[in-house]
């Protein structure tokens, strides 16, 4: 395997979309499809198998679904930065699956190249929202409360990854902005959420955008 090449997996019931999937993907020259699964369960045990950068995952499947799924995953610590590929576009559908952990969600009519880069995007450490589910986000966790009043706990420095989050960063990018070392920066978000009580980026990166911090 050439070096920077993205190592994905395929989580779908149905075996057309993932034959599909694999198709596209292995034109790409810095993407390899290194292993498939037909349901959560699989998907779990292929992924902390496998170990690969991200996971294309379905929502809706038979028996563990992927919001279990990614409830799994985040359980069990594993890196795998997931993708969620759904033909579903309601909210209360897409929403749990992003604070279950997911990296963002593209629908299953994506075209092929937004696809690519959406999988390039969340493996940098980015976070993909449609603005529509970005504002359902915002306004449920408005009325939740949700970090609210902790904002003044927060230190400058805090204050300035919290908004390169915000603004799409990966923990490398933040670090060659604020000339860190990734370490620290790792150090800086783990401090950011257990001050605001929040779950992961993509809920800080929403926090921020609530409270004028950064994007």
């Amino acid at each position: 395997m050439a070096e920077g090449v993205i190592r994905v997996v395929l989580v779908d019931d149905h075996q057309v979309v993932r034959r599909g999937l694999r198709t596209f993907l292995e034109v790409q020259d810095d993407i390899e499809v290194v292993g498939e699964a037909a349901d959560g369960a699989e998907g779990v045990e292929r992924t902390e198998e496998l170990r690969p950068d991200v996971v294309l995952m379905d929502v809706k499947m038979p028996g563990t679904d992927g919001i279990e799924a990614l409830r799994r995953l985040r359980e069990l610590e594993n890196p795998a930065r997931v993708l969620i590929v759904t033909s579903f576009t309601e909210q209360r559908t897409v929403i749990p699956a992003l604070r279950a952990g997911a990296a963002g969600y593209v629908y299953k009519d994506v075209d092929p190249d937004a696809l690519a880069g959406a999988i390039r995007s969340v493996h940098a450490g980015h976070v993909l929202l449609q603005p529509e589910v970005a504002g359902a986000l915002l306004s449920q966790e408005e009325a939740g409360g949700v970090g609210q009043g902790r904002g003044n706990a927060l230190t400058e420095r805090e204050r300035e990854v919290l908004a390169l989050i915000a603004d799409g960063r990966s923990n490398r990018e933040i670090a060659r902005a604020l000339v860190l070392s990734e370490k620290t920066v790792k150090t800086h978000v783990s401090n950011i959420l257990m001050k605001l009580d929040l779950a992961d980026r993509t809920q800080a990166a929403l926090w921020a955008v609530r409270h004028g911090i950064g994007a």
